[in-house]
């Protein structure tokens, strides 16, 4: 009998061919931009050996029992939020992500979404495509230099660690927090752990790279923001609920902070209506691996974790 897999999103290419090479009966939603309903994601389930799942599919205790022969949820992210990990550890179901591939990808994300929120790049896109501009101004849309400034990292792991090496190129200082302490990083650039206080309040710029758990999940509230520095410029690349995205647009409004730029947001796809009322926030679409290789690199690893579970064989990437 042959291994049934559903994949709950068209995937960019190769997308799942491995699998299909390997002999698998493979079942997939047939639109990559729109998620499955509850019911088609219960449906899908039903009855399958393998599931390649995305960030927005909450699986859970329900989908599981749908497959009583479920060997393993196979998550295309780094992140597993959306994963029920107790209900899977009850039912020996393995759960894998997506780490290292995508590591470089959402590091550059980081720093497009610093430099773009810094530097204004959103509202000037925006005041050339209306046709306001006038012409070039001493003091048109002024922002913050790099270098010789503080970047504060708020989740050290290998994200983390990617941008605050690309800090090195523009000549900053490195503090961060995170659980356990990088001797590595520390030693070859200098960076320094801080406490949480600290970060916010000596960061000229604060990236997030962090992970959603219960520590972390609205780490960044309104008594964070009055901590910070008032010419500061956060950024989200990490998880979304990390940010209390309401207290966030008021804090841009009073000017509380500088500017801000998010990838994720806490209710994905709907976004905090008051950030659309700011100027100095700059709002993408969730992009930090979309990079062709990335994507790629993401499937493959999941297909792999895919073939290696059901033939017997060690997962690559456990979640732990």
């Amino acid at each position: 009998m042959s291994t049934t897999v559903f994949v709950t999103r068209e995937l960019a290419a190769p997308g799942v061919a491995p699998l299909f090479e390997a002999g698998c009966a493979v079942r997939q939603h047939p639109s990559a931009d729109v998620a499955p309903t509850r019911a088609e994601l219960l449906a899908g389930a039903a009855g399958c050996d393998a599931l390649i799942t995305l960030l927005t599919d909450r699986v859970d205790a329900e989908v599981m029992d749908c497959a009583p022969h479920l060997r393993i949820v196979a998550n295309y992210a780094v992140g597993y939020d959306n994963v029920d990990l107790d209900a899977a550890r009850e039912r020996n179901i393995v759960v894998t992500n997506t780490p290292d591939v995508l590591t470089d990808a959402t590091a550059d994300m980081t720093w497009a979404l610093l430099l773009a929120a810094a530097r204004h790049v959103g509202a000037g896109e925006r005041l050339v495509r209306t046709g306001a501009w006038a012409g070039w101004s001493p003091t048109q849309l002024l922002g913050p230099g790099f270098p010789g400034k503080t970047l504060g990292i708020f989740g050290m792991g290998k994200i983390g660690a990617a941008v605050a090496r690309r800090a090195r190129g523009f000549d900053m200082r490195v503090v961060y927090t995170n659980r356990s302490a990088n001797s590595e990083l520390e030693s070859a650039l200098g960076a320094q752990q801080v406490s949480f206080d600290d970060l916010l309040t000596q960061s000229d710029f604060i990236a997030i790279n962090a992970p959603l758990n219960a520590q972390s999940r609205h780490r960044f509230d309104a008594a964070a923001f009055a901590r910070m520095k008032p010419t500061a410029v956060l950024v989200n690349a990490g998880r979304g609920p990390i940010v209390d995205e309401a207290a966030l647009a008021v804090a841009l409004q009073t000017g509380q902070i500088a500017a801000a730029g998010l990838d994720v947001y806490e209710r994905e796809p709907a976004i905090e209506a008051g950030l659309f009322e700011c100027e100095n926030a700059v709002l993408v679409p969730h992009l930090g691996s979309a990079t062709v290789e990335a994507r790629a690199g993401m499937a493959e690893l999941c297909c792999q974790n895919v073939l290696a579970v059901v033939g017997g064989l060690a997962p690559l990437t456990p979640v732990s």
